[in-house]
């Protein structure tokens, strides 16, 4: 299976990812972007620092300048690509996936994503077929490490009164600790804050729920307001509330429109196909016009540019605002809401008090299902419920609608898995509704 994903580059490392492949990588991706020279930043996994090197030399082999940022935040890569005012950039990043894993992600001038429809395409290609032969005058490095404290800066202001709440945080011994302590001090309980590529406490993805039980016992602990846990390159962030309950993150998409209608800006906000009706309903009465779209950065940050939204946010725990050149920040996220918890402290209400008033609707959450035969799964369920259906979306699998419930059916963009969400009106409709699909689909397992 190729390594070239529709949002990056990813897979195993030793196997699908090799030095040989980020020299080839780096050697062609000037030409791609037709530029002399590319930012780029790394994260801590074990295989990041010969997968840098090989990288670094692909790059100034092709005569092509580095602006190495050194260790970074995949959110950092982007803020330096628009900072800087630089042509491509390249974050050495496998995101939440287990150590084993490594990739680059791969972004254009104004940190405009490049994905399978938008050049990645292109560039394996170029990676397979074409010879890199080195220039006559090769490139140089250039340290350019000091944009982390331009970074804090930017983000510094997002931080400001917040003293006084009760915090848990997990850095999940990923890249957020590179710059939390700087924006948060010592007053919060940290955990797993220390750089560890092998992530010993959990794998660096909070979206499993055995991942957050750490944060989830640390804030009952610590009688914590709130509790944060960061992704493994922190370009992702999940809440608990001071239940310690994990908090669906379609719903903090519902905080975040919080944050700002409460500062005055409304207008308009994207959501994912996956997106909760107790979301869209909760921000439409906020003010408001939601736009759903497909899943993924690369087709997130095109469409927020294109409807010219405040801010929007994914299941998956991605969130990215205008205000941040339409990208996605674990960091930024978690201070807007750690915001909203704050107000909330003030005015005698709780975090889980805000998410019970946006729930309206039972929801499954998503599920995978490993399947051989995933286009024949989605064919049999949309000949199933499509006809009689309220409305249906067909850009990312389908979403299919009734009044009382409704349903996604969509293949994985990066793993061999069909993914369902479902939601309805009561927790008997919802498991009635989902037990039809599970027999629908356990046909073509």
């Amino acid at each position: 299976m190729s390594a070239f994903k529709a949002y990056d580059i990813r897979g195993v490392y030793g196997t699908d990812i090799t030095e040989e492949l980020a020299y080839r990588v780096g050697f062609f991706l000037p030409q791609l972007l037709n530029t002399d020279h590319v930012v780029v930043g790394r994260d801590i996994r074990l295989s990041s620092p010969s997968l840098h090197e090989a990288l670094v030399k692909g790059i100034t082999d092709s005569g092509a300048d580095v602006w190495d940022l050194g260790l970074a935040t995949t959110p950092m890569v982007y803020f330096a690509t628009v900072h800087l005012e630089a042509d491509a950039s390249v974050q050495i990043t496998a995101s939440h996936n287990p150590p084993e894993y490594n990739g680059f992600k791969i972004s254009r001038r104004g940190a405009l994503p490049v994905g399978g429809d938008s050049g990645l395409k292109d560039l394996e290609r170029m990676v397979n077929e074409e010879k890199a032969v080195p220039a006559e005058k090769k490139g140089a490095a250039k340290d350019c490490s000091y944009v982390k404290d331009d970074y804090l800066a930017f983000l510094r202001p997002y931080a400001a009164g917040l003293d006084g709440l009760s915090i848990s945080v997990d850095c999940s011994s990923g890249m957020s600790s590179l710059l939390i302590k700087d924006l948060l001090g010592s007053a919060p309980s940290y955990i797993n804050d220390t750089f560890d590529g092998s992530f010993p406490a959990h794998e660096p993805n909070p979206l499993e729920e055995k991942n957050c039980r750490e944060i989830e016992e640390a804030v009952v602990k610590n009688g914590s307001d709130c509790g944060v846990i960061y992704d493994g390159d922190a370009d992702r962030v999940m809440f608990i509330d001071e239940k310690g309950r994990f908090i669906q993150p379609d719903y903090i998409t519902a905080v975040i429109g919080l944050y700002y209608s409460s500062r005055g800006r409304t207008g308009n906000a994207l959501q994912d196909i996956r997106t909760s009706r107790s979301t869209t309903e909760y921000l439409e009465k906020l003010g408001f016009s939601v736009t759903t779209w497909k899943v993924g950065h690369a087709y997130a940050k095109l469409k927020i540019r294109e409807i010219n939204g405040i801010f929007g946010g994914e299941l998956a725990g991605h969130y990215y605002f205008r205000d941040f050149f339409c990208c996605d920040s674990g960091i930024l996220a978690s201070l807007l809401v750690l915001s909203v918890v704050k107000k909330l402290r003030e005015e005698g209400k709780t975090f889980s008090s805000l998410i019970d008033s946006i729930v309206k609707y039972a929801n499954s959450g998503e599920q995978n299902f490993r399947l051989e035969h995933k286009d024949e799964a989605i064919h049999a369920l949309y000949s199933r419920y499509a006809g009689d259906a309220d409305k249906v979306m067909d850009f990312d699998g389908y979403r299919i609608e009734y009044p009382d419930w409704w349903f996604n059916v969509r293949k994985s963009n990066t793993e061999p898995y069909l993914r369902i969400v479902a939601e309805a009106r009561t927790r008997e409709l919802l498991e009635e509704k989902m037990n039809e699909i599970r027999g629908i689909i356990a046909s073509f397992s």
